[in-house]
């Protein structure tokens, strides 16, 4: 694998929006933590289309797309500042830990659009 790989996406707040109303589609894509960061949004679809766009971005940085994984364990987490991280757990986090990776995650929305840009790169031992 190179150095560094580089995932990103782009999507329709709206498009999200629309999506969330199913109860199926935020159980199947959205871990227990990110369902409680976004219950402190009025309107949290800018929110959820940038954790979406962050978990598109990290199955491209990986060279596999979303294969082996389910998206609830990628989730998009805050420290406390507010900056987003990506929390692996199952095989997401396997599949991080046998390739040796670790990554950088940027997230940017309007009201409109949602991206989201992730960056793969060597584990420090």
């Amino acid at each position: 694998m190179a150095a560094f790989t580089v995932g990103t996406d782009l999507v329709e707040v709206d498009r999200i929006r629309k999506s969330c109303q199913r109860e199926s589609f935020v159980n199947r894509v959205y871990a227990e933590v990110e369902k409680e960061y976004f219950k402190k949004f009025r309107d949290p679809a800018e929110s959820m289309a940038g954790s979406w766009a962050a978990k598109e971005a990290f199955s491209k940085s990986l060279g596999t797309g979303v294969r082996g994984f389910e998206l609830t364990e990628a989730a998009v987490v805050r420290d406390e500042l507010g900056c987003p991280h990506l929390e692996l757990t199952g095989n997401a986090e396997r599949i991080a830990e046998e390739r040796g990776l670790d990554f950088s995650l940027s997230i940017t929305h309007t009201k409109d659009y949602a991206s989201a840009v992730v960056i793969a790169f060597p584990k420090e031992n």
